[in-house]
């Protein structure tokens, strides 16, 4: 059953002359290359486009309503602003780690989990620990929280702020660890929970990830899943644009083909709920790269004709 469904089609995603997911190692090792690169800017920098990270202890930020200049670049709404928009409460922000935020969400892994005490929650693509820290207190001392990276400079950036976390929460249950989230570093059968945040659509093999999620989730286990998905396929112009897929975007599949992905790896109970928010959030904060998608637009078509935010939810047996 789906909540809010999205638009369905039946067509494949883009013809072998198009867009079409890459089949080779080189190809596939092209886009890893290309979103660590960029990730890895994003965490020298604090943030994505023309989202402004929060303010900073070493001062690289302005404060939220300041023009950002210098390494931050113009501001046009903050990750914290995001970071609301997508559902997140208050109370989670606050108790956040200085930089752990970095407006990278498109939508609340968390609440979607719905997380209890003493379980083992794994994290694909943690970027800063914004959600491990969040969901750190949800499953206490007997819990255990691990954020999974494959780009050195946001798992750095992450382990900084372990110390700051522990003091806020009197915790130590979250650990990073770097790997691709197609090759998962835990053992077969070692969650409870598998939470992502806008980070497999930058995958270039879906079908391998939700097939590793499938692997290391406990019988019963759950996976809780906000990530962007197409409508109808996109412009070869925007599908080709690395800053569109490091923007999770241009990477971005098919609502179908996610559907087809999360079946191919034996998960059950299915269950996709889109969110306007998030594109509606950044349309109206006019960021630029979503002003750049928008103009490569057929005339008369907006970016909410195309992307959805989705809400993702599939069961283990």
């Amino acid at each position: 059953m789906t909540n809010e469904s999205p638009n369905q089609t039946n067509s494949a995603c883009c013809g072998p002359d198009c867009c079409s997911e890459p089949t080779s190692n080189t190809s596939a090792t092209a886009v890893h290359d290309k979103v660590r690169e960029g990730y890895a800017e994003i965490a020298r920098s604090g943030q994505w486009s023309g989202v402004t990270a929060e303010p900073q202890s070493d001062g690289c930020c302005a404060p939220s309503g300041e023009s950002g200049g210098g390494c931050c670049g113009p501001t046009t709404l903050t990750a914290a602003d995001v970071a609301r928009a997508v559902g997140y409460a208050e109370s989670d922000l606050t108790v956040l780690p200085g930089g752990a935020n970095m407006g990278l969400s498109c939508g609340n892994p968390n609440a979607l989990a719905a997380l209890k005490e003493g379980e083992t929650v794994i994290d694909l693509g943690s970027g800063g620990g914004f959600d491990c820290f969040i969901a750190g207190p949800k499953v206490g001392a007997a819990g255990t929280v691990i954020g999974v990276d494959m780009t050195p400079e946001m798992l750095s950036k992450a382990r900084t702020n372990i110390a700051k976390y522990q003091q806020r929460s009197g915790l130590s249950n979250v650990e990073f660890r770097l790997g691709e989230i197609e090759n998962i570093p835990v053992p077969d059968a070692s969650a409870d929970v598998v939470i992502s945040n806008c980070v497999i659509n930058l995958s270039p093999d879906k079908d391998r990830v939700w097939r590793e999620i499938a692997r290391v989730l406990r019988p019963g286990g759950r996976a809780a899943i906000s990530d962007l998905a197409l409508l109808k396929p996109l412009p070869e112009s925007i599908a080709s644009d690395v800053e569109a897929l490091v923007g999770c975007v241009a990477g971005a599949q098919l609502v179908d083909e996610v559907r087809a992905s999360v079946a191919q790896s034996g998960l059950t109970d299915l269950n996709m709920t889109a969110k306007p928010q998030y594109i509606e959030a950044m349309t109206n904060a006019e960021d630029p790269l979503y002003q750049k998608i928008a103009a490569a637009l057929p005339e008369g078509e907006s970016m909410s004709d195309y992307v959805v935010s989705l809400d993702i939810e599939a069961k283990k047996a």
